[in-house]
């Protein structure tokens, strides 16, 4: 195996914006009323996980107020793939069906960001703000609005991530299109095509490349700024007829010109420092994961380096459980590997524990009440 890879400083202006987040717009926006209720839990995101979380709570006659800031990590893709039952379903209808299913159980969703969680188990205090548009990455985004407080005897954290992207131009323009970062997300969609991996750390390309190299005949590396790779790799790679181009990437060209972003531009190619154009059809990145959880800091709850060393999550055991009692998480803000399919099993087993820990406690409180 090979060792952890240093991470790549993940900063904001890597992270694209570019693609809409219309799940805002047909959200109601939070409310001071909300703020009259005292939450059984307080879902802060709302894709899979945070929605099979609070469907899971629903369902047990929980009141649940799910805030989302309507930007999920997976906008930018046509499809969700792997997700048996749902192959293929736009994932921005995904969610708005959960929202549906979540208030056919007299459960609330709102579009809001949270600014920050305090208090202790049983007693939280959620610091929030209505979000009237979508389009924020950041679950703690700054707003212009009025703080609401919410109480809530437990906090479900399935903020997600966002993908940090390689510094060249172009690429943000094609994310979840032209350019993907995982073969069975987007694998089969450019089958058969001409692959490009740009590397910039040895493991990670080379992986990549390998798994790629399952879907097309046609796959190169771009050397860019990747360290050379050890001889077992290059050996490994020459034996699937996979290439090495040396060089810089500079530029990710489009047939769409300066109109990259276009639904119509195709990718033809990489542009290197010395004038070269290489061409294919997909370009393969290594994202870095960024999680949005500064919300967290009056908890003393922050986000750590994955162990693999690219990206960062909340650590927490297999059941959701975080360093606070009463705060639980799910999906990739603790599990950055974590597919759709994933993340929603991850969010229905932490709604499942929150409500057996909101059991215990009103079962211990009635004892306490009854021999009194």
């Amino acid at each position: 195996m090979n060792p952890p890879e240093s991470p790549i400083a993940a900063s904001p202006d890597r992270i694209p914006t570019a693609a809409p987040a219309p799940l805002a717009r047909d959200v109601a926006p939070l409310a001071d009323a909300d703020a009259a209720e005292r939450w059984d839990a307080v879902v802060i995101g709302g894709g899979a996980a945070g929605l099979n979380a609070a469907l899971m709570l629903v369902r047990s006659r929980r009141r649940v107020l799910v805030v989302d800031a309507g930007a999920p990590r997976n906008r930018f893709a046509d499809g969700v793939h792997g997700l048996i039952g749902r192959e293929g379903v736009n994932p921005l209808d995904l969610v708005a069906q959960g929202r549906t299913e979540i208030e056919s159980y007299g459960g609330v969703v709102r579009a809001g960001g949270v600014t920050a969680v305090s208090g202790s188990d049983g007693d939280f205090v959620v610091e929030a703000h209505a979000v009237d548009d979508a389009g924020s990455a950041d679950a703690g985004a700054a707003s212009s609005t009025a703080p609401i407080r919410l109480a809530a005897r437990q906090i479900v954290v399935a903020t997600g991530v966002s993908d940090a992207l390689p510094d060249i131009p172009g690429i943000a323009e094609q994310w979840g299109r032209g350019v993907v970062h995982c073969p069975y997300c987007h694998g089969w969609e450019v089958r058969d095509q001409r692959i490009a991996v740009l590397a910039e750390v040895p493991a990670a390309a080379v992986h990549q490349a390998q798994l790629f190299r399952q879907l097309s005949a046609d796959v190169v590396v771009l050397q860019h700024s990747s360290a050379p790779f050890d001889e077992v790799d290059a050996r490994g790679l020459a034996a699937r007829g996979i290439r090495v181009v040396p060089g810089e990437v500079v530029e990710l060209v489009s047939d769409g010109g300066a109109d990259a972003a276009s639904p119509d531009a195709r990718v033809i190619g990489a542009r290197l420092a010395d004038g070269a154009l290489v061409s294919f059809d997909a370009l393969v990145v290594a994202s870095v994961p960024v999680a949005h959880l500064d919300f967290l800091a009056p908890l003393g709850l922050r986000a750590e380096t994955h162990p693999m060393g690219r990206g960062e999550q909340l650590p927490a055991t297999p059941f959701g459980v975080t360093a606070v009692p009463g705060v639980w998480v799910a999906g990739n803000a603790t599990d950055i590997m974590a597919q759709v399919g994933a993340a929603a099993s991850a969010g229905a087993m932490v709604g499942a524990q929150v409500n057996a820990a909101l059991v215990a406690t009103e079962v211990r409180e009635a004892v306490e009440r009854a021999e009194v």
